[in-house]
C-alpha cells in the first residue's frame, strides 16, 4: 500500500522523500551518502569558502583567474546531492581546490606589491596617539587605502587592528601621513578591544563578531560583511565613517611598544644566499613556520609555548592571527634578523610555499627534506583553504591544532595521515619539539 504521509528531509542528503526511507535506497536511517563521502564534501565546500574570500579580495584589486571560476563552479556542483559519492575523486577535487587556491593566493600578492609598493621591514607603533582616529580591522587593503585618501589632509589618524597589521609593510600604506600605527590583537579580543578604542571601528571582512552595545553604535561594515546594529558601507563612502569619528571622543596618546612587521617572500629571498649558507655551515638548526587562525578555545597557549621553547638558532615564520599567539615574547635576533619573521596575513600562506620551494631548490631536496616544521592554528574556512593549498603540494608531516576539524570522519583523517603524515598537536608542547628536533 502507498504511504500517504507527508516528504520529509533526509537528514544525511539533504533531499525529500515519502514514507520513512531515504529516497535514494529506501531503507530507514541509511542515506546514500556515508560519513566518509559527506566529510570530503564538507572539506570541499569550507575549502571553497576560504578561496572565495581570497578571490574576491584579489577581484577588487584587478586580479581574477577564469580558470579559477570554473573550478568554483565545477566543484559546488559537485557536492550536489546524488552527484558524486565516490570517496577518491573526491578526494582529487579537495587537492584540486588547494592548487585553484594556491592561484588566488599568488593574484592576491601580486595584486597587492602591484598597487602598494614592494614591501619592506617596517618598524610599527602599536597603541594610540593623541586625537581622533579610525580603526580598521579585517584584510581588505583596498578598503584601507580609500579610507585613508577619503582623510587625507585632516587630522583624522588611522589605525589598522588583527590581520591589517602587515599593511604597514607595504610602502604606499605606510607612508600616508594618516596612518598612525596599529592597536589590538586578534579578533576574538574584539569585544573589548572595540569597547575601548572610542572612535569609529570598520570591519572589511569575516572575522567579525556580534558587537556589544558598548560600541555597535560607532561600528561600521562592508560589502558582504556585516552584524545587527552596525552600519552598513556599500559605495566605499567613508563619510558617515568620518562624521561619527568627529563625534566621538579623541584618543588619547598611549603608545604601547614598537613591533617589526615586513618580512614578506620577497625580503626572505633577497637574503636567501645568506641564510643557505648560515645553515650549512651550522648557524640555523631549524626553521618553524608557527601560525594560521587563532581562536579564544583552550590550548592555543600550546603554540605560544611551543614558540618560545625553539632553539635559539633557529627562526620562526609567522603569518595570519595566529601571529598573535606568540609574538608577545621576545625571541632575540639571529644573524642580524629578528628571529621572529612576521611574513604577513593568512594569505601571505604563499610567500612562505615560494620561500620554502626556494630553499629546497638551493639545497637540491624536496621541501619536505628541508630543515622545516610546520605548526599550524586553525579556526575556519581559509585556514582549510591553506591547508589544502599545502596537501596538494605534497607537504608532509603538518601539524595542526588545537582540535581536529569537526567534519573530517576517521576514516579521511586516516587517509590524510598515511597520505600526508597530517599530526595533531599533542599536550606538551616541549615534548613535541623535543621529538621534532631528534
Amino acid at each position: 500500500m502507498t504511504s500517504l504521509s507527508l516528504p520529509f528531509i533526509c537528514d544525511q542528503c539533504e533531499q525529500a522523500a515519502h514514507g520513512t526511507g531515504c529516497h535514494i535506497n529506501g531503507n530507514t536511517g541509511v542515506c546514500g551518502k556515508d560519513a566518509d563521502v559527506q566529510s570530503l564534501q564538507e572539506m570541499l565546500l569550507y575549502g571553497l569558502k576560504g578561496m572565495a574570500a581570497y578571490a574576491h579580495h584579489a577581484r577588487r584589486l584587478g586580479k581574477s583567474d577564469e580558470e579559477v571560476s570554473a573550478f568554483i563552479e565545477e566543484a559546488l556542483f559537485a557536492t550536489m546531492t546524488n552527484v558524486n559519492f565516490d570517496v577518491e575523486s573526491l578526494l582529487e577535487m579537495v587537492l584540486r581546490c588547494g592548487a585553484m587556491n594556491l592561484r588566488v593566493m599568488q593574484m592576491l600578492d601580486t595584486g597587492h606589491v602591484e598597487l602598494f609598493g614592494q614591501p619592506e621591514p617596517r618598524e610599527v607603533q602599536e597603541g594610540t596617539r593623541a586625537g581622533r582616529g579610525i580603526l580598521i580591522t579585517g584584510h581588505d587593503l583596498m578598503d584601507l587605502w580609500n579610507l585613508l585618501k577619503q582623510v587625507e589632509g585632516t587630522d583624522l589618524k588611522v589605525y589598522t587592528h588583527g590581520e591589517m597589521l602587515p599593511a604597514h609593510m607595504y610602502p604606499k600604506l605606510a607612508n600616508h601621513p594618516n596612518l598612525a600605527g596599529h592597536f589590538g590583537g586578534a579578533w576574538q579580543k574584539q569585544k573589548s578591544e572595540f569597547e575601548l578604542f572610542p572612535g569609529p571601528v570598520i570591519a572589511t571582512t569575516n572575522c567579525i563578531l556580534i558587537p556589544k552595545e558598548s560600541y555597535k553604535d560607532r561600528l561600521f561594515h562592508t560589502r558582504a560583511t556585516a552584524v545587527p546594529g552596525g552600519t552598513r558601507i556599500m559605495d566605499e563612502d567613508f563619510s558617515a565613517v568620518i562624521a561619527k569619528a568627529r563625534q566621538c571622543v579623541p584618543c588619547k596618546g598611549n603608545p604601547i611598544r614598537k613591533s617589526m612587521v615586513g618580512f614578506h617572500r620577497s625580503v626572505i629571498l633577497s637574503k636567501a644566499g645568506d641564510i643557505v649558507a648560515a645553515v650549512k655551515a651550522g648557524q640555523i638548526s631549524r626553521f618553524f613556520l608557527i601560525g594560521g587562525c587563532d581562536g579564544s578555545e583552550p590550548g592555543r597557549n600550546y603554540f605560544s609555548d611551543y614558540a618560545q621553547a625553539t632553539p635559539k638558532d633557529s627562526f620562526i615564520l609567522t603569518l595570519g592571527c595566529g601571529k598573535f599567539r606568540i609574538r608577545n615574547h621576545d625571541y632575540g635576533s639571529l644573524l642580524g634578523l629578528p628571529r621572529l619573521l612576521d611574513m604577513g596575513q593568512c594569505n601571505d600562506a604563499y610567500g612562505a610555499i615560494v620561500v620554502a620551494t626556494a630553499l629546497a631548490e638551493a639545497f637540491q631536496c624536496s621541501v619536505n627534506d628541508l630543515p622545516l616544521t610546520l605548526v599550524v592554528s586553525w579556526f575556519e574556512q581559509k585556514a582549510v583553504a591553506v591547508l589544502l593549498t599545502l596537501l596538494h603540494l605534497g607537504v608532509k608531516g603538518i601539524t595542526l591544532g588545537p582540535n581536529p576539524p569537526a567534519f573530517v570522519s576517521p576514516n579521511v583523517f586516516k587517509i590524510l595521515q598515511e597520505k600526508f603524515d597530517l599530526k595533531l598537536i599533542g599536550q606538551d608542547a616541549k615534548a613535541d619539539l623535543a621529538a621534532v628536533m631528534g
